[in-house]
């Protein structure tokens, strides 16, 4: 049996849970029960842990950062985004639907997707040195599609992926006992129990090493500096271009 280490201290690090339920507050939701085990950990290790429930918010439909420049009424997301920004670990939890993730799941990447352009203060793209996963919950098939949807969308707009960055559960096919429903025996899941603590320590860690690293290194991926012409070592193969 390991020993429990005393030395691990994450304080300083910031953890931002969407939960893209599609269950209005006070409804009971499912993925909050994941939600609730990786926080847990996160916190007792100095981790400050925040969860939007998307589905609560007036978050606009669209890719563009603020969608109220492009004829919405309104759109809380500008303000969600500034906690996105302060965050160093970010995890996105949702239900699965027709095998899919939920519509309010598409929609915060969608959202996170309309700021991917901006760039950080080293002149990389703005979600660089952020480290990502998340949390699937369902009565039907697609943990693992859900997770590959969530995680290449995260990894393609900047953020780093540590390894086994998902957990999910997910109850007989078809109609059934939902993840906190009395006898689902979700809350007992070795299985994904066992997962979601590892997602939580990978995060946390790969998380502090980029942190004390002062981020991913800047070199050969800053947009602006190849707008300017440099070329970070590339040639290109085709002589007619060298």
């Amino acid at each position: 049996m390991a020993e429990k280490p005393t030395t691990y201290d994450f304080t300083g690090l910031k953890a931002l849970f969407f939960n893209t339920t599609l269950k209005k507050s006070p409804e009971v939701s499912n993925t909050q029960g994941l939600i609730d085990i990786s926080t847990r950990i996160m916190q007792q290790h100095g981790v400050a842990t925040e969860v939007i429930r998307a589905i609560d918010h007036d978050i606009a439909t669209g890719v563009y950062p603020d969608m109220r420049e492009q004829g919405w009424v309104s759109d809380e997301w500008p303000d969600i985004y500034k906690k996105v920004v302060a965050a160093d670990i970010l995890v996105i939890a949702g239900p699965i639907w027709l095998g899919d993730n939920s519509s309010v799941t598409k929609r915060v990447i969608e959202r996170l997707y309309s700021q991917s352009g901006q760039l950080n203060r080293a002149g990389q793209y703005s979600y660089y040195g952020k480290v990502g996963g998340c949390l699937i919950t369902g009565n039907e098939d697609g943990v693992k599609h859900c997770a590959m949807n969530i995680l290449y969308s995260l990894q393609h707009l900047g953020y780093t992926i540590p390894p086994q960055a998902d957990a999910g559960w997910i109850g007989d096919i078809g109609p059934g006992p939902s993840y906190l429903d009395e006898g689902s025996g979700g809350p007992e899941n070795d299985f994904t129990n066992r997962n979601t603590t590892f997602m939580t320590w990978n995060l946390m860690h790969l998380g502090k090493m980029i942190k004390d690293a002062g981020g991913v290194p800047a070199y050969g991926n800053q947009r602006e500096e190849w707008d300017a012409g440099a070329r970070f070592d590339f040639q290109n193969p085709n002589p007619e271009y060298r």
